[in-house]
């Protein structure tokens, strides 16, 4: 867990006893390309902590998977609706590559959450940043060109450019996958 707990204590300090009581809650996991680890409707019951890999979380849409996010090492995936209002998920969350993870019982993170300041400090500073990053999204969605937010998602995930399917990246933009092939081409030969 060498990796999750690293990016946590880039967050904020975690002392070595609240990882000790962190890793008496968790149980390494592999999953192949492609597992969901969430799936809509369902009561998954279990947070990840990533490792190693990258998932994608999406919504189903008429028959469409819309991409919402992206988390890879360090990060930790769980479904919002059950951890925090004790509802079926709403959204899908699969691995876009082999992941190793550390899997943990939603009951014991809202335990960590309740009784360890530490711990619920760095719950506070995840969930602000990702509040941030769907701000920001959903305002270059409604205010940014195809080009000028294909830029800004470069910036904000790096990781992902290299790493995933451009059909994800173009349903998380809100644009076609010609329309990003035709910025990433004129991107290529400006360069």
């Amino acid at each position: 867990m060498k990796t999750v707990i690293e990016h946590m204590r880039s967050l904020c300090p975690i002392s070595d006893e609240t990882v000790e009581e962190l890793m008496k809650c968790v149980t390494l996991c592999h999953f192949p390309k492609r597992y969901q680890l969430i799936q809509e409707n369902r009561f998954c019951k279990y947070a990840y902590f990533i490792e190693k890999g990258m998932t994608r979380s999406f919504w189903l849409v008429d028959g469409e998977e819309i991409t919402t996010s992206f988390s890879c090492e360090g990060g930790i995936v769980f479904s919002m609706d059950e951890l925090y209002y004790q509802k079926k998920s709403e959204e899908f969350v699969e691995t876009l590559e082999e992941v190793e993870a550390y899997r943990i019982a939603l009951t014991d993170l809202i335990r960590l959450f309740e009784t360890n300041l530490e711990f619920c400090n760095w719950g506070r500073i995840i969930h602000q940043n990702e509040y941030r990053r769907l701000h920001r999204s959903h305002k270059e969605r409604l205010t940014l060109p195809a080009k000028e937010r294909y830029e800004e998602f470069q910036k904000q995930f790096p990781y992902v450019c290299q790493r995933t399917n451009l059909g994800f990246i173009a349903s998380y933009l809100g644009i076609t996958l010609s329309t990003l092939s035709r910025i990433r081409s004129a991107s290529d030969n400006n360069s």
